[in-house]
């Protein structure tokens, strides 16, 4: 299975992959989120991506905001487009970590890395 993760921004999407069985997550790359519409659903289509993890913004105590609410509706465009199981993984806390990640990769794919990191461990 092919996994996805997606860390939304609204300049920038960050993307980090896992093959299970391999069990590796990987930077995946990003996407500039006005491009979203057209290059998600098309890498989803050619990576053969099973799954979508998403990380969701929620405040401090756990309480959903305005940027879960645009996390919620980037997803319901998605699936308008593809036909992709989503789940949704708490990503307090992920940029903060991800700045203290050493490595070439970008910040964005780092925390989607750490989004994806934290779905596997369950």
């Amino acid at each position: 299975m092919n996994i996805l993760a997606i860390d939304y921004g609204r300049k920038k999407i960050g993307l980090a992959w896992l093959q299970t069985g391999l069990d590796i997550v990987l930077p995946f790359g990003q996407i500039q989120t006005k491009r979203f519409k057209y290059e998600l659903p098309k890498l989803i289509r050619e990576e053969r991506i099973d799954k979508a993890i998403v990380g969701l913004p929620l405040g401090l105590k756990g309480e959903e905001n305005e940027n879960t609410k645009r996390v919620r509706e980037f997803v319901d465009v998605i699936k308008e487009k593809v036909d992709i199981e989503v789940e949704f993984v708490d990503e307090r806390f992920t940029t903060v970590e991800a700045k203290r990640m050493e490595g070439s990769s970008s910040l964005d794919e780092k925390a989607a890395m750490l989004i994806l990191q934290t779905y596997v461990k369950g």
